[in-house]
């Protein structure tokens, strides 16, 4: 018997009913614009349909699977640059997520612990990948924020002989560990409050509650090195004022 949902007419009702439901939650409670969850909804539709269709195929060859893995890349970077405010300097962000993924799925393939397919690259490359653009863009979205809050602390620093990275890096690095919290957070409490993604995936997918539990450590761990390592280089590259928010640009 199928342990999942199938395309069909009692799937499409379900998620209609729950899209209203948060359309009807936002307009009462003035979250937003109501058309707000209609719009996501639609949008993730349309994207997944398309990523189905696309990965159908490239799953099945190794180079076309790097291939999808160099688009997500892409895509992430571009998300974190915008969700950071930064302009063009946010495209030094590429630096973090490059070094954070790298860090994080270079053991996982040498080791073959992940193997070089595309059936496993994408997925785990996928899910790094995704964790360490949201660790990244909340960082440096809350490191910039931190140096116009707290200019008078960095002017302070200054007159104090601190050069101008280290002046920025006293400001900005109290925010590191707020980026951080999340990942931490579902690490932490994994089991207890939620059952991830690749947990719930190995287990329809036929698999046993061990092999599910050995996935989902391993990406979790994964997530937490990823995290920590774009993080720790979106705020040097802060520090070192390559990074600015976007109306400081021009000065």
């Amino acid at each position: 018997m199928s342990t999942v949902a199938t395309p069909g007419v009692g799937l499409a009702i379900v998620c209609v009913v729950l899209v209203a439901g948060a359309a009807v939650v936002y307009r009462v409670a003035r979250l937003g614009p109501m058309i707000t969850a209609p719009a996501a909804a639609v949008r993730a539709v349309v994207q997944l349909a398309a990523v189905a269709s696309v990965l159908a195929v490239a799953l099945a060859h190794l180079w076309s699977s790097l291939l999808v893995l160099l688009v997500m890349f892409g895509a992430a970077v571009v998300t974190a640059t915008r969700r950071s405010d930064a302009g063009w300097s946010g495209a030094w962000l590429v630096l973090s997520l490059s070094a954070g993924a790298v860090a994080a799925l270079l053991p996982m393939l040498v080791s073959g612990v992940v193997p070089m397919t595309g059936i496993a690259v994408v997925p785990v490359g996928g899910i790094v990948l995704g964790g360490a653009m949201t660790a990244t863009s909340l960082a440096a979205r809350r490191a910039l924020d931190a140096l116009i809050v707290g200019h008078g602390e960095f002017e302070a620093a200054l007159s104090l002989g601190f050069t101008d990275r280290d002046a920025r890096w006293e400001v900005v690095i109290r925010t590191a560990s707020d980026a951080l919290l999340p990942g931490v957070d579902q690490t932490r409490t994994v089991g207890l409050v939620t059952l991830p993604g690749a947990f719930v995936g190995v287990l329809l997918a036929s698999g046993s509650a061990v092999q599910a539990a050995a996935v989902q450590v391993l990406v979790l761990l994964g997530l937490l090195l990823a995290q920590s390592v774009a993080v720790a280089v979106t705020v040097e590259l802060i520090s070192r004022g390559w990074i600015q928010r976007r109306a400081h640009e021009s000065n």
